[in-house]
């Protein structure tokens, strides 16, 4: 499977036509994204040996391309894996920190409806002792 240098240099079938597109590469699976991922990257190592010994302006110019396309592959194959975790974990109580919403820090540290419904006893008992006075007829300003 892995192979030097000189050998990927004169194997220089993996040349991949044009940009690679994001939704095209969303269609597939994990076993192909890692396939195209491997490829991608000895395509760039070959490119790179090309720029070491003076190769044509038009290989030089690929290696951008091929970067981007590693960064694309990689970027989908996280959005996958990480979509499948969060389906595996659901609803339940404990989720790993990068699974959760972000919103923002204020936001979650801020108090829940439970947690603000909350009474203390003292304001139980002061509640219970002290009602709100109903008036029959309203006050007028």
């Amino acid at each position: 499977q892995h192979c030097t240098v000189r050998e990927l240099a004169k194997n220089t079938h993996t040349v991949t036509m044009g940009k690679l597109k994001a939704h095209e590469l969303r269609g597939k699976g994990k076993a192909d994204l890692l396939k195209q991922l491997d490829s991608l990257k000895s395509e760039l190592a070959v490119l790179r040996v090309a720029k070491v010994t003076g190769g044509a302006a038009s290989k030089l110019a690929k290696i951008k391309v091929v970067r981007k396309d590693i960064a694309r592959v990689l970027t989908v194959y996280n959005q996958k894996t990480k979509a499948a975790f969060r389906k595996d974990y659901g609803t339940s109580k404990y989720v790993p920190v990068d699974l959760r919403r972000k919103k923002t820090r204020a936001l979650r540290r801020a108090l829940s409806t439970k947690e603000r419904s909350i009474k203390s006893k003292r304001t139980q008992t002061r509640e219970s002792n002290f009602p709100q006075r109903r008036y029959a007829v309203a006050a007028q300003a």
